[in-house]
């Protein structure tokens, strides 16, 4: 149980009274009940707050549900602890007064100096090192010895033998010091002294009472060992008290208990605050079942209802699409041509057994498992069946499959699949014999290496689009380190002109208050000023026309017709050089941008062909699942018990309104169409509370999918619409000229041909 201020703290009791269909407030992770919503909201911003501990490995600075998290891998890694080193490490925990560093220091160097009976570890025999088990520790007068069983690779006992301390090697430690660390505090109820668990202590033998030199600091108390240092300080207390009451006599005697009354009262008060729960300002993000409707909300769209139109069952989605999706994904090391998900939904609720399709898709997940030489392998070789799967045979080998995993629920179809009437199970038994299959590929070798492969390459492309991003950055701060005493030497020159314009004009404005007798030497200097204050204006004036060249020239990325007349003054000459350099520059940089575009595109479709496992795009506030793949132009939505599924699309019945039958205004209603299907995606992320973890995530995977996804969605818009024009070309024929049953598109599935088999 998690630690608040290092004490345990008791969980809400559930009602008594609580009626079978009485509405309250559940958390979660505690299974607490609450009746009062404002009861359960308190709680709730408490087991959020990070002031929690985990128990086990110390852990501060944790919400309630990550302490909760980190105790139950914490007491899973302690399980793991060797059962013969326990006893051990036990008698040394108990009534231990070192800190829990030196604890840990002094336990594993006892275990590297002695071993015990049951440890493994490596001897010395023949010039040899094996690997062997202690049996039993021989103490003689000559030192200690060790009665030992050699063991193969197997770990099976071959012999035994009595050996020397130095003719045994000790391997690594079998345990972490942070696993030993928690052992230490899963083990014990109290530190310095470290004491045991009474049944735990009992259980391997060892005294639950304390040493002799131990009873003067800790005593017994209610079974529980308790230190005597806070009783000892209480009587010390009591002594200073009552010396100091005789010696300042009755006046200081009140002044005394004023203060202690006070001191009571505050003291009362301090643990009365920290008793009390500390309501903070909420920090966003939060839990989304936890999020109330604010003041800044935006205005939230309404989600709208996915498509849940399948050929399958609701409960065989799920295994469709993993299904298909390894298949997909794979197909290269499976010698298996790509197909739509709706043509592998259409062959597994068609009813003929030799469906191509189907067939190439089981041929080459059983072709896979021969290759790999594993378990399948050596029971085909067992019933001296070729190497070769078939159109004709494929049966007999996909029995033997299901032989070797021997399922009840899959066995039973046996006699039906050799009969020939593959076709005619059931959507859910087709589905979970393709399961068992890719279950099974997965675990064969030769795709853990097409994994280890795809891991290294991404690996590889990523470090390269780091190396080249890094040294975008390094090029970038030298040209803008290259770029800076070029401006600052600018802005030098340009401070000079204004101090000397500026000390023109303060002489000028001296000469006009001394020149009020209208002298004319004084008129003349007037006329210098001026000039030179117009001189100044002109240089200020011709540098700013420069710089309105300069941006113009790159704004408009044009170049300026000067005739050559014109360029003959030196200036303009300047000027017009500067520009075409300025657009030359410029055009550079929109190609190197370009190009740095490319690259980046190449280097997320590279990472993307490498592909590991589809993951979920994330979650909204009930825990539903957003998928989205490659290869199919829709979004699903999976309920969070995975029982329903539905999905983001457009709908075929849609394209069959009689309006999509006149050719001059289909291209308009595809594009309504098409417009339709992505306002449905923008409904959706207008719908996700980004205040709530879950919704915040997905709104952020959907954001950096967005162009992606859209792409797919108008992709798939156009294969329906193409698919149901031809389908209505194919109706509109003449009766005299009849189209064969298997061209239409709808049965695209029917005409399926790998053009990846192996020959």
């Amino acid at each position: 149980m998690p630690l608040l201020k290092r004490k345990p703290f008791p969980v809400v009791e559930t009602p008594k009274d609580l009626k079978p269909r009485e509405l309250v407030y559940q958390v979660r992770f505690t299974k607490e009940i609450f009746r009062d919503y404002h009861d359960y909201l308190n709680r709730m911003n408490l087991y959020r707050q990070r002031r929690w501990m985990c128990k086990i490995t110390g852990k501060s600075h944790l919400t309630y549900e990550e302490a909760l998290v980190s105790e139950k891998r914490a007491t899973e890694k302690i399980k793991l602890f060797p059962k013969e080193l326990m006893t051990p490490v036990l008698h040394i925990i108990q009534f231990s007064m070192l800190s829990l560093k030196d604890l840990i220091c002094t336990i594993t160097a006892k275990l590297q100096e002695c071993w015990t009976e049951g440890v493994e570890l490596y001897g010395r025999k023949d010039n040899g090192v094996y690997l062997c088990k202690i049996l039993k520790v021989l103490e003689g007068v000559d030192g200690t010895q060790y009665e030992v069983a050699w063991l193969d690779k197997d770990k099976k006992s071959i012999g035994s033998a009595v050996v020397n301390g130095e003719d045994l090697i000790r391997k690594k430690l079998p345990f972490s010091r942070e696993v030993l660390k928690s052992f230490i505090r899963e083990s014990t109820y109290r530190s310095v002294p470290w004491v045991l668990h009474d049944k735990l202590a009992r259980k391997h033998g060892i005294s639950v009472d304390p040493p002799e030199d131990l009873r003067s600091k800790v005593s017994l108390k209610d079974g529980q060992v308790v230190s005597n240092k806070k009783r000892k300080n209480g009587e010390d207390r009591e002594n200073i008290m009552g010396a100091k009451t005789e010696e300042f006599g009755k006046c200081k005697t009140k002044k005394l208990e004023k203060e202690n009354r006070e001191g009571a009262s505050l003291k009362k008060n301090a643990e009365k605050e920290d008793d009390e729960v500390i309501e903070e300002p909420i920090k966003y993000p939060i839990d989304d079942l936890l999020v109330q409707p604010g003041t800044d909300d935006p205005v939230f769209t309404e989600r709208p209802s996915p498509s849940r139109d399948f050929n399958v069952p609701m409960d065989c989605v799920g295994d469709l699409l993993m299904v298909w999706d390894f298949c997909s994904s794979y197909g290269r090391l499976l010698h298996l041509w790509p197909f739509s998900l709706e043509d592998f939904e259409n062959a597994i609720c068609h009813k003929d057994s030799n469906l191509i399709l189907i067939v190439e898709s089981h041929s080459a997940l059983l072709r896979l498992l021969i290759k790999d030489k594993g378990e399948y392998f050596s029971a085909i070789q067992e019933r001296k069946r070729k190497l070769k799967v078939t159109l004709i045979n494929w049966t007999e080998y996909l029995c033997d499959f299901l032989e070797m995993i021997d399922i009840p629920e899959l066995r039973t179809h046996i006699t039906t699949i050799k009969r020939g009437h593959y076709g005619l199970l059931d959507p859910h038994v087709k589905l979970g014999i393709f399961q068992e299959l890719v279950d099974q590929a997965i675990a064969t070798d030769l795709f853990r290496e097409k994994l280890d492969e795809n891991i290294e390459q991404r690996q590889a492309l990523g470090a390269t689009r780091r190396e080249e991003a890094l040294e975008e950055a390094k090029k970038k701060r030298e040209d803008k380190e290259h770029v800076k005493p070029e401006s600052d030497a600018n802005d030098v020159a340009d401070r000079h002109s204004v101090e000397s314009v500026g000390s023109n004009l303060h002489a000028a404005a001296n000469d006009n208050h001394n020149g009020q007798s209208g002298d004319i030497t004084d008129r003349r200097r007037n006329e210098v000023v001026s000039s030179q204050q117009n001189h100044a204006l002109e240089i200020r004036d011709s540098k700013l026309v420069h710089a309105t060249l300069k941006k113009v020239a790159k704004k408009q990325k044009m170049e300026l017709k000067v005739p050559a007349e014109n360029l003959k003054d030196p200036a303009k000459k300047e000027a017009h050089k500067l520009t075409l350099q300025q657009q030359k520059d410029d055009r550079t940089e929109a190609i190197e941008k370009r190009s740095k575009e490319q690259r980046k595109e190449y280097f997320e479709r590279e990472i993307e062909k490498r592909l590991i496992r589809t993951n979920p795009l994330g979650k909204d506030r009930n825990y539903n699942r957003y998928w989205w793949f490659r290869r199919d132009g829709r979004l699903f939505v999976e309920s969070s018990d995975s029982k329903q599924w539905g999905y983001y699309s457009i709908k075929e019945e849609v394209f069959m309104l009689p309006i999509f039958k006149f050719t001059c205004v289909f291209s308009l209603y595809f594009l309504l169409f098409l417009l339709e299907i992505l306002d449905q995606l923008d409904a959706l992320m207008g719908s996700l509370n980004r205040k709530g973890v879950r919704e915040r995530a997905l709104h952020k995977q959907l954001e950096s999918c967005y162009q992606r996804i859209c792409l797919e969605l108008q992709k798939r818009c156009k294969d329906v619409a193409l698919k149901i024009a031809m389908e209505e070309a194919v109706l509109r024929r003449s009766t005299r000229v009849r189209a064969p049953p298997r061209e239409s598109p709808a049965n695209a599935f029917l005409r399926y041909v790998n053009k990846w088999k192996e020959d």
